[in-house]
């Protein structure tokens, strides 16, 4: 059964060496959107979700919006469970993958091969499964012999387009996504747009966070506000 549950999650850190106190929170509170606490001398701890609770099923396509810094991406990770939660607990079922930071692990002093092998290994790929993507890979980098060389060598479009391949390879229960994003020229940017459709149509449970209300509207049948830690779920045409 696919689903992903949050119960009373509360996520929380700490900020260290915190001096001139006043203007440091305004800061902070701009920077997080969380709510901020005294812990002890120089420190304050963000809270960034506070006893957030909620049940994602199959078929749910959830959108999240709010300000920059409002908890958006702290609850794509939360979800993925990259971060974890300081109380309450996170209930995930189904193979998870996000695009949240893509090209995490990525060297330039490898070439494009090594790096597909490298960074599709940080996305919990087996040797076997990195061997059967691999062709499906370098058709759609469209990057061709230069993926024997160093990725140092490459463009920044080049670069990001392995690094996109390689994010939207795997079909998940549960995608997550932090933003759209379009990258290298109108062809590519068209195959890209393709294969995040596919992606989120195989997708049983989709979460996307975004500032496009075009996009949420698109892509969405529910849709969550973050705001100082927060979450409350609205109606399609309340934002």
């Amino acid at each position: 059964m696919i689903k992903l549950e949050f119960h009373d999650v509360t996520v929380r850190y700490a900020i260290y060496n915190s001096r001139s106190q006043s203007l440091r929170n305004q800061l902070i509170n701009i920077g997080t959107g969380g709510r901020i606490s005294q812990e002890v001398r120089n420190t304050v701890s963000v809270t960034a979700l506070e006893q957030v609770n909620f049940a994602l099923k199959r078929g749910d396509r959830l959108g999240l919006i709010g300000h920059n810094g409002a908890g958006k991406t702290t609850m794509l990770r939360t979800m993925a469970g990259i971060y974890q939660p300081v109380s309450g607990k996170v209930i995930r079922e189904g193979r998870v993958s996000t695009i949240i930071e893509i090209g995490a692990g990525m060297d330039p002093e490898l070439s494009g091969f090594e790096n597909i092998v490298r960074m599709s290994m940080l996305l919990g790929q087996t040797r076997e499964q990195i061997a059967a993507a691999t062709p499906r890979i370098v058709a759609f980098t469209d990057l061709g012999e230069y993926l024997a060389m160093p990725v140092r060598t490459y463009s920044s479009g080049m670069t990001m387009r392995l690094m996109f391949a390689v994010a939207t390879s795997i079909q998940p229960d549960i995608l997550l996504i932090d933003e759209m994003f379009g990258t290298g020229d109108a062809d590519f940017q068209t195959r890209a747009e393709q294969r995040m459709h596919e992606l989120i149509e195989g997708a049983s449970i989709f979460v996307f966070a975004s500032h496009a209300p075009d996009l949420i509207r698109r892509y969405c049948n529910r849709v969550f506000r973050l705001e100082h830690g927060k979450v409350r779920e609205i109606g399609m045409s309340d934002f």
